[in-house]
């Protein structure tokens, strides 16, 4: 069921307040679902039922983005402030360190949740911060691009292109393995949301210089890397494992950057096994 939450977040000038807008199925302990950027909660439908199954699922829009209001002004979309407003937001609906699991920005942010401790476990897919300058410069303008592309494409010509296999791997080949598999309904709304996400810019601003460096210690953290993630490329899982030495690292065969939809059976239960 599809709800919003409000709460105040501190700013420079004072305290700000966020909307942002959630969805929650099951029952279980508590597990928060970020998506990446330019996305939306959407993303993880796939996985949704089969996680619903043993856990209470929150699956959120995070700020700027799919239906969830831009941040106010004095709040800037950098990592600080982002989890600040996580952590509110896990206050408001009274979640006291859930498992959390995050796709790139969202793995990113799900991360640095952990390393903060304000969640009992983190399972990152594809996380952002493990990039070199060069990697970060081609996602960043990969994405560029992705949204550049959807801006001009008019709504008709997008449902066109939604209809068959190939149209879809047009839309989302960069970030799915298997575009064909998600379905044209999903496709349509996830250029719209791409195409509306208010935060975008800033987000990929404020990225420009993040590299995630710390060790997250005192928690279970899985990494998983989609085999064909033509985002942000493999080879950055052996650095998030360096850089986080107890970490799982977990291989996804034929996954893409966004993992759920490629193979949902296989990410729900990566995400089952790291929150235990």
């Amino acid at each position: 069921m599809s709800a919003t939450v409000t709460f105040e977040v501190p700013s420079p000038q004072g305290r700000r307040s966020v909307t942002v807008s959630y969805a929650r199925v099951g029952s279980g302990d508590p597990l928060l679902l970020l998506h990446g950027i330019g996305h939306h909660r959407q993303a993880w439908d796939p996985v949704i039922d089969i996680l619903a199954a043993e856990r209470d699922v929150i699956a959120v829009d995070l700020p700027g983005f799919g239906v969830s209001p831009s941040l106010p002004d004095g709040l800037s979309y950098d990592l600080p402030t982002t989890n600040a407003a996580l952590g509110a937001l896990c206050e408001a609906l009274d979640l006291d360190r859930p498992h959390v699991a995050g796709n790139s920005l969202g793995g990113l942010l799900a991360l640095e949740l952990g390393r903060e401790k304000r969640v009992r476990s983190v399972t990152a897919l594809s996380p952002a911060g493990f990039w070199s300058q060069a990697e970060r410069r081609y996602a960043f303008a990969v994405l560029l691009a992705m949204r550049h592309s959807a801006r001009r494409l008019p709504l008709p010509l997008v449902e066109r292109l939604s209809r068959s296999a190939a149209g879809r791997a047009v839309l989302t080949s960069a970030i799915y393995a298997r575009p064909g598999r998600r379905s044209p309904e999903a496709v349509v709304a996830e250029t719209l949301a791409l195409v509306n996400s208010d935060g975008f810019t800033d987000t990929l601003r404020a990225g420009t210089d993040v590299r995630f460096s710390d060790d997250v210690s005192g928690i279970p953290v899985t990494v998983a890397w989609g085999t064909k993630d033509r985002l942000l490329l493999p080879r950055q899982g052996v650095r998030a494992k360096a850089t986080i030495p107890k970490a799982r690292l977990v291989r996804l065969p034929g996954c893409g950057h966004v993992p759920m939809n490629d193979d949902p059976a296989l990410v729900a239960r990566v995400i089952l096994d790291g929150s235990r």
